[in-house]
C-alpha cells in the first residue's frame, strides 16, 4: 500500500539497468510508480514483481524519440492518477566507437534517445508541474559529461549536453526542482548493445569490474526525491571506489 507522502513518479527505460532498480526502490519506499519503455514484456513482469511485494505500480509502452509517445506516457499517467509528483528520465543508450568509423546511425540514435528523448520528457512534464505549482525532474546524466574519452565522443557530447540542459532547467525554475544524477561504471545493460564489438567488450569489462550496482544510483534517487518540496539536490556525482 501507498504511504500518506506517497507520490506519482514516472520512470522512462525502465525495463532494465538503473530505471527497474529505482522502480523496486521507490515501490519499496511506498511511491507509485509508472513504468515506460519499449519491451512491454519486462515491464510487465516487473510491475507484476512489484505488486508481488506489496507496492504499486503500472506501465505504458514508451519510445522516448518519439514526442508523441512521450507526451501520451505523460499525460496518461496524469490522467489515471490525477498528477504527476516526478519524472526520471532515464532512458539511454551508448554506442562506443571511435569517429572516423562513421557509425552515424548509432550517432544519431544516441542523439534521439539520450538527449532529445530527455527534452521530450521536459516537454510533456514541465506544463504539467507548473500549472500544479510543483514536481521534480530528475535527468539520468553520466560521469561522462564531465570528461571525455576517445571512442565515446558522442555519447560524453550527448551527457554534456543533458548537463547543460538540466542546469539551465534548474537556473529558470523556481516551483519544479530539478536534479542531474551522474553515475559512473554502473552493472546495465548499456553496453550490450550497438557500437563497435571490441570497443563495446573492453567497455562491459570494465564495467563488470569496476561498477557499482544499479541499486546505488537508485539509492542516491531516492535521496533526492525524499527531501522537503524546498530543497533541490542539484547535481550528484557518483563513481565506485573501484573506478577512481
Amino acid at each position: 500500500m501507498t504511504s500518506p507522502h506517497s507520490k506519482i513518479i514516472l520512470i522512462t527505460g525502465a525495463s532494465s539497468g538503473i530505471g527497474a532498480a529505482t522502480a523496486r526502490r521507490l515501490a519499496a519506499d511506498g511511491h507509485h510508480v509508472v513504468l515506460g519503455a519499449r519491451r512491454v514484456d519486462r515491464l510487465a513482469a516487473l510491475v507484476d514483481e512489484l505488486r508481488r511485494d506489496g507496492g504499486t505500480a503500472d506501465y505504458q509502452e514508451l519510445d522516448v524519440t518519439s514526442r508523441s509517445s512521450v507526451l501520451g506516457f505523460v499525460e496518461g499517467a496524469h490522467d489515471r492518477h490525477g498528477r504527476i509528483d516526478v519524472l526520471i528520465n532515464n532512458a539511454g543508450v551508448m554506442a562506443l566507437s571511435t569517429l572516423d568509423s562513421l557509425r552515424i546511425d548509432e550517432w544519431d540514435q544516441m542523439i534521439d534517445v539520450n538527449l532529445r528523448g530527455t527534452l521530450h520528457g521536459v516537454a510533456a512534464a514541465l506544463p504539467l508541474m507548473r500549472a500544479r505549482g510543483k514536481g521534480h525532474i530528475i535527468n539520468i546524466g553520466s560521469s561522462a559529461a564531465y570528461r571525455v574519452d576517445p571512442t565515446a565522443a558522442v555519447y560524453c557530447a550527448t551527457k554534456y549536453a543533458i548537463r547543460a540542459l538540466t542546469e539551465g532547467l534548474r537556473q529558470e525554475s523556481r516551483d519544479v526542482r530539478v536534479t542531474l544524477v551522474s553515475p559512473g561504471y554502473t552493472h546495465s545493460e548499456l553496453t550490450q548493445r550497438g557500437g563497435d564489438p571490441q570497443i563495446q567488450a573492453a567497455a562491459r569489462a570494465a564495467a563488470d569490474e569496476l561498477g557499482m550496482p544499479a541499486s546505488a544510483v537508485a539509492d542516491a534517487i531516492a535521496h533526492a526525491i525524499a527531501q522537503p518540496d524546498t530543497v533541490d539536490v542539484n547535481e550528484i556525482i557518483m563513481r565506485s571506489t573501484a573506478q577512481g
